[in-house]
């Protein structure tokens, strides 16, 4: 049997007709409804779209009564039209009122009708609205009609992403594009930005769908999918991406979905109905989307991020853009919106427009997420599908603390937030006032306040903080930024500009913190089971030695003259320390051989964030000028706890007392042995936490420079002696009061400590 359908293409050809005639949204919609009925030979088509209340509201047919048009509606989920929407796939039923999801609206007057296709009207895989055609006899639509259905529904949801329908809209609705979305993400970098979305990778918008010649549309896509396949080639082949990686993995799966033959077969038949070939990609794409992103399977989801990376990179190819972060001037208040982006990308942003980033992927201990801390600004990670439902210029406010992120927010959220703001900036001035008092207690106790820091725009950030110093210089941030590795004048042009930057304030810097998650594009990534307990940091500079030797040799020239502070990280035996100590005077000796100015002094310290030191603090006191606390992964290893896992990141708790003794072990052994000692993870940076640290012997910590102030505020409203007169007790063994972080809350309640 024959389909009753003219043809797809002769479809097009008279929708495109339709398109570019100067008449309003509601007379182009139901120009387009009999135009479907005509050529697909049926009694009645109808389009309901989807409003932002979640209802579908029918706004133009050809066969139902015309009444009933932007009167009829349906729920999403509610009627064959609301399953079609609730499932974004079509529906072809000879016997539509035999179906269980049936649902008869009266005021249509569709009873006497039986056969039944619907189609989604989808963009980007989002559901925005329903097409459908009806006839009274019983039969089943053939392939050709229900793709000349998806073609046409492409065409009206471009109608309704471009806006044209909601100057028909009834009043007081609103189009579930333009619905206002809140996401529960993961808070990043402490800070609330309000803005506008810039895409990083924006999506390229496919204007023209309709082909003036299929032939031509097929030898196009031809050359398009060869240019893709050779490019991802050419990547997989040359020197830094031969080597066996993640990286390595992403690029096979793109070259296996670029070879597919099932995904360009689909295309193939999209451009043979009349569609034009990045449209055919983009339809194919769309339907794929809608599919798998009703998957609950992580693998599935991740091959869809893959296939959309390709169907994105396929489209550049044929209209010939490149493949890129977005260009143009950025808005004074940019939101930065992506999958994921890596350190460097983010600094080729102008950091004064952007106010804050949003990531479908990060981590709390991502490149990126350690970028935006050192900037100040707010972000967020795991917001699942923001890069599908935001569009370019959108508006959206961003919480890096709650870790909420509102698109298109309400007008109530959007004054919420902005006096939340104002607030902000009053607590921030009133915090710039305190920069050049000390940062004492109440009872007279000096606490050395310093702010961490990794690139050379942090540093302005000590006069405007007031930090007495940089307590954590990370060294790793300019070989992540950096295409290859640095070179030894690099390096030593980047030492000498921050201690010069500096103005004379004592700056720690710590070793190549590298491995583990923090993998360079350019060195050879190996694969291993736990990379945060494997080949990482002091380890890799111990085995590697020529590293560790490049960076101290920078360092000594660059400090040539003034003093040098140099800290090791994830050291787990002292004798490791010793290994690296004799390096630094092996480089020391070569120096001053070799006619190298030198530093007036040498201090050589480690980080504590491997439990095993905890039992060795004694020979490590005394083989140390200074010790340095990392709190984030001396928790994390200590309570055997991901903190990027959110199944367990908030099981255990930073003020538990076996943490907080396992702290003080510390201070009370750099006591002893009169070793100055710091704490420079995310603790100390906030007030609650950070009067606990105060309490139980900290004298210097460091912190994100925006930190620096509430952390001050609090120092200078505390009775140091008080404090410790009711804590440490609740720290020996058998107290029966174990909720340490509500007895602190309680504390600084009665005592009017500012937190």
């Amino acid at each position: 049997m024959r389909s009753n359908l003219a043809g797809p293409r002769l479809l097009l050809r008279r929708l495109r007709e339709v398109m570019a005639e100067p008449i309003n949204a509601q007379e182009r919609l139901d120009k387009i409804v009999v135009l479907i009925a005509s050529n697909v030979v049926a009694e009645v088509c109808s389009v309901y779209i989807l409003r932002a209340d979640g209802v579908l509201e029918l706004y133009a047919t050809e066969g139902l009564k015309r009444e009933a048009v932007h009167q009829a509606q349906l729920r999403v989920g509610q009627g064959l039209v609301g399953l079609i929407a609730a499932e974004a796939r079509p529906l072809n039923l000879p016997n539509a009122r035999a179906h269980p999801a049936f649902a008869y609206l009266p005021e249509t007057g569709e009873e006497a009708y039986n056969s039944f296709l619907g189609v989604p009207v989808l963009r980007a895989g989002r559901t925005l609205g329903v097409l459908v055609v009806q006839n009274k006899s019983h039969r089943t639509y053939y392939e050709d009609e229900v793709e000349a259905l998806q073609t046409t529904a492409m065409v009206i949801a471009e109608m309704v992403a471009a806006g044209e329908l909601e100057a028909i809209a009834k009043p007081g609705t609103a189009l579930d594009l333009s619905r206002p979305i809140r996401f529960e993400a993961v808070g990043l970098a402490d800070g609330v930005g309000l803005g506008h979305v810039v895409l990083h990778e924006p999506r390229v918008v496919v204007t023209n769908l309709i082909a003036e010649d299929t032939d031509n549309e097929r030898t196009r896509l031809e050359a398009a999918v060869n240019r893709l396949r050779l490019s991802i080639d050419s990547l997989l082949s040359s020197g830094d991406m031969a080597q066996s990686g993640e990286h390595r993995d992403v690029l096979e799966a793109y070259r296996m979905f670029a070879y597919d033959q099932g995904w360009i077969r689909k295309i193939e038949e999209a451009i043979n109905n009349g569609l034009t070939a990045e449209a055919a990609v983009e339809k194919v794409q769309s339907d794929m989307r809608a599919r798998m992103l009703r998957q609950t399977d992580p693998y599935l989801r991740e091959r869809l991020h893959d296939l959309d990376d390709l169907a994105h990179r396929l489209i550049r190819e044929l209209m010939g853009r490149q493949h890129g972060s977005s260009s143009g001037v950025l808005p004074k208040d940019a939101i930065i919106v992506a999958r994921n982006m890596g350190a460097a990308e983010l600094l080729d942003y102008g950091r004064d427009r952007i106010r804050g980033v949003v990531l479908e992927e990060g981590g709390p201990t991502s490149h990126v997420t350690i970028v935006a801390r050192a900037l100040g600004i707010a972000a967020v990670g795991q917001v699942q599908d923001v890069v599908s439902l935001a569009d370019a210029g959108d508006a959206i406010i961003v919480d890096g603390g709650s870790g909420e992120v509102y698109l298109r927010p309400a007008t109530d959220v959007q004054d919420a937030y902005a006096e939340k703001v104002r607030f902000r900036a009053r607590r921030q001035a009133e915090y710039r006032r305190l920069r050049a008092k000390p940062s004492v207690t109440k009872d007279g106790v000096e606490v050395g306040l310093q702010m961490n820091a990794g690139l050379l725009v942090d540093l302005p950030h000590l006069s405007e903080s007031g930090a007495v110093g940089v307590g954590l210089f990370r060294t790793e941030l300019q070989f992540m930024v950096a295409s290859s590795f640095p070179r030894l004048s690099d390096q030593q042009n980047q030492y000498t500009q921050v201690l010069d930057a500096a103005g004379g304030k004592p700056v720690t810097f710590r070793s190549l913190d590298i491995g583990g998650d923090k993998v360079l594009p350019y060195l050879r990534a190996i694969h291993e089971e736990n990379p945060a307990m494997g080949w990482r940091a002091l380890r890799l500079g111990l085995d590697r030695p020529g590293l560790l030797r490049t960076q101290v040799r920078a360092l000594l020239r660059a400090a040539a003259g003034r003093e040098l502070r140099l800290m090791f990280p994830m050291v787990s035996e002292v004798e490791e320390f010793h290994r690296a100590k004799d390096l630094v005077d092996r480089e020391l000796r070569h120096s001053r051989r070799h006619g190298h100015a030198v530093p007036d002094a040498i201090r050589l310290g480690t980080m504590i964030e491997v439990p095993s030191l905890l039992y060795q603090l004694e020979e490590l006191m005394q083989a140390v000028d200074f010790v340095s606390v990392g709190s984030n992964d001396l928790f994390q290893f200590f309570n055997a706890v991901d903190r990027g896992n959110t199944r367990v990141a908030d099981r255990y708790d930073t003020m538990g007392a076996g943490f907080l003794r396992a702290l003080k072990s510390i201070t009370d052994a750099a006591a002893r042995y009169h070793v100055p000692v710091t704490l420079c993870g995310e603790l100390a940076g906030k007030p609650l936490e950070a009067m606990a640290l105060v309490g139980i012997g900290f004298r210097s910590l460091s912190m994100s420079p925006a930190a620096l102030g509430p952390v001050k505020a609090m120092i200078r409203s505390l009775d140091l002696g008080r404090l410790q007169a009711r804590l440490l007790p609740r720290l020996e063994p058998g107290h029966p009061d174990r909720d340490l972080r509500q007895f602190l809350r309680q504390f600084a309640a009665e005592q009017d400590v500012a937190l």
